[in-house]
């Protein structure tokens, strides 16, 4: 089997399993990572951008080391055991399913039970932001943006660095999807680490920056791909392609993430809708800038679309990100 077949049967089983609960996630180990590594550095060297960078390093080096070390011992001793392993950390690494699920939780409550508090729970689960207060335009507004955002985060990103890491080519080490795996977990600390550490408060405006500042640079590249790619889904999907790609031009700088306003500006388009806004975290009130055109109320039924929009790009991103790879790989034989 070839490394395409491998890759597409991590997403594969991202898209019919998702992330079972009861499963002891890697993703989770990352963040126990992040607490052990956040109190040595805040012990060593205390609290300010010196604590951010050691414990940035600890946390990234541990899992890059952890999984090129286990795919490469598998590759020499079982080679079909590193296979089956590289295999399931993608797929971990990964989160359509999930993001789908959550989000169409909070469609769910809105559509048949009309029950705010239950939809407003469901959000909380995707969202940072305060969810007690929201009216129905609000709780659909959260879900479209989070999709949109972690479209980027989730899937995307993870799909770009699986495959450039698969580049390197060591094939006496490890094999392509071994590699794929470790590029994979590469972004995945690197994101990781910017949701635990990268919050704009006192306890974390210093020590987070370099987090906060490496996500930045890790997702630049994949954020700004997710704009043809959803634009192509809409097209598949008969949707305003050229809305989406008016309101992106136009307000894909207005997020306050220098990377998340690509894919929210384009979804925003697309739906023919206005997101950003006001929004409470933490007891604190945060007005970003709009985004879109409120031409019309969110409802429920932009939350069935943008998971149709994620659905189809994630798929569109894995098929030509690896026909892009075969015709590298042929270039350099």
């Amino acid at each position: 089997m070839s490394f395409a077949l491998y890759y597409c049967l991590a997403i594969i089983l991202d898209l019919l399993v998702g992330d079972p609960r009861w499963f002891p996630h890697p993703i989770r180990g990352i963040g126990a990572l992040c607490q052990w590594f956040e109190r040595l550095a805040r012990k060593t060297l205390g609290d300010g951008r010196g604590a951010g960078v050691l414990a940035f390093v600890g946390v990234l080096g541990v899992t890059v080391v952890m999984v090129f070390a286990t795919c490469s011992f598998l590759h020499k001793y079982t080679p079909w055991l590193e296979i089956v392993m590289a295999v399931l950390l993608v797929y971990f690494g990964l989160a359509c399913r999930d993001l789908r699920d959550h989000s169409m939780a909070v469609s769910t409550a809105l559509e048949q039970h009309h029950d705010l508090a239950v939809a407003r729970r469901a959000l909380q689960q995707i969202v940072g932001r305060n969810t007690a207060k929201l009216d129905e335009a609000d709780i659909a507004r959260g879900a479209v943006e989070s999709i949109a955002e972690n479209l980027v985060d989730g899937v995307l990103a993870p799909l770009f660095w699986g495959i450039v890491a698969s580049l390197w080519g060591l094939p006496s080490t490890i094999s392509a999807i071994g590699l794929a795996a470790t590029g994979v977990f590469f972004y995945k600390a690197i994101n990781t680490m910017d949701s635990m550490y990268g919050y704009k408060n006192s306890r974390y405006l210093l020590f987070g920056r370099v987090a906060a500042r490496v996500d930045d640079f890790a997702t630049f590249v994949p954020a700004r791909l997710s704009v043809p790619f959803l634009l192509l889904a809409a097209l598949f999907l008969r949707l305003d392609v050229m809305n989406g790609l008016r309101i992106c031009w136009r307000d894909r700088l207005e997020h306050p993430s220098p990377n998340g306003g690509h894919p929210e500006s384009v979804v925003a388009g697309i739906l023919g809708v206005q997101l950003g806004g006001a929004a409470t975290y933490f007891g604190r009130t945060v007005v970003k800038p709009t985004i879109g055109e409120k031409t019309r109320v969110i409802t429920r039924d932009d939350i069935l679309v943008a998971n149709r929009l994620l659905l189809l790009s994630s798929l569109l991103f894995l098929v030509v990100g690896l026909i892009i790879r075969e015709l590298i790989m042929r270039s350099m034989l």
